[in-house]
């Protein structure tokens, strides 16, 4: 979908030096731009770079007021941000119309809101609830009385178990399982066997989190899973019964995270960061990649930075690996 450089500059409350009739049809990074494209940049240093480039607009921050230049000009106090609000002006459609598709399986008792989009081979269960204008992917499965709010896009072959609710504007990628049992046990004293405690809990996800393909989400076993607004998991994430997490939370692919651990908001976890039951990691904690935490711990410091396993702040664990290195130099 073509836009003009005003209306993308109205769009992002963007000031606009130059032509706003220059039109645009996608976005690109500075070094494969082609006429027709919008790009960024964050620093001076790059700016010449970004307008001897074939862009047709660019997005700069405030550094570049004032600049004469023969392209139209975004100004954004953030241009990254602003690029990416910008992206969803030119994102294709999923190509799915806003129609039941022949093929799928729809239970008489669910309730399908306007527009909604739902691909073939879908199966929805009793009294499911799908929002207005939500796009359901091929062979996905909706089982009876969950909830998906409005604005929703679940790929194609994604599972959401019974009595799971999604917010308003989630993404979940594709093969993610949603909503399954968690991993609780009760082993018999006399006999050595393990017998299955209930997970008779649901799965709260809210609204404007995006799930990474083939990440798995379990419910609670008495209670709630939770996954606050905002949260960003990436693909290969499993995260286990009863864990609350907050708002705002990025988890990076291949991270474990145990049952009934809490994550507050604006925690960072980095790639195959594993996390022990019951532990608790507070506001703004970013734990690098890889980095473990023991059952029961608990991280707190905003804005502090851990690594390591078990994880400790990154100076302390860099003091310890200096001085293991000085140890090893003497033998």
């Amino acid at each position: 979908m073509e836009r003009t450089a005003k209306e993308v500059a109205e769009f992002l409350h963007a000031q606009l030096l130059g032509d706003g009739s220059v039109r645009l049809r996608g976005i690109a990074s500075v070094s494969s731009a082609s006429p027709g494209d919008l790009v960024f940049v964050e620093d001076e240093q790059n700016l010449t770079r970004a307008l001897q480039s074939k862009a047709s607009v660019v997005i700069v921050g405030e550094f570049a007021a004032g600049k004469s230049s023969a392209k139209p000009l975004l100004l954004h106090p953030q241009p990254r941000l602003g690029f990416a609000r910008a992206a969803q002006l030119f994102k294709p459609p999923s190509g799915l119309k806003p129609e039941v598709h022949p093929g799928a399986v729809v239970h008489s008792s669910a309730k399908l809101g306007k527009n909604v989009a739902i691909a073939g081979r879908v199966v929805i269960g009793e009294n499911a609830s799908i929002g207005d204008d939500t796009c359901v992917g091929a062979g996905s499965v909706i089982g009876a009385q969950a909830t998906i709010g409005r604005n929703c896009e679940l790929y194609p072959n994604v599972t959401i178990y019974p009595g799971t609710r999604l917010g308003n504007r989630v993404i979940v990628h594709s093969g993610a399982v949603l909503g399954s049992d968690g991993f609780g046990y009760v082993r018999d004293a006399t006999t050595g066997k393990y017998e299955k405690f209930p997970q008779v809990g649901r799965l709260e996800i809210e609204d404007d989190v995006e799930i990474g393909a083939n990440s798995t989400i379990d419910r609670g076993a008495l209670e709630v899973t939770r996954i606050g607004r905002g949260t960003k998991i990436d693909n290969l994430v499993h995260v286990g019964h009863n864990c609350q997490i907050g708002e705002d939370v990025v988890i990076a692919a291949q991270t474990g995270l145990s049952g009934s651990i809490t994550i507050e908001k604006n925690v960072v976890l980095g790639g195959q960061v594993g996390i022990g039951e019951h532990a608790h990691i507070e506001e703004g904690v970013m734990l690098g990649g890889q980095g473990g935490v023991l059952p029961n711990k608990v991280l707190r410091g905003n804005g502090v930075a851990f690594w390591g396993t078990p994880a400790k702040p990154v100076r302390e664990y860099l003091k310890q690996l200096a001085a293991l290195a000085r140890l090893a130099k003497k033998e």
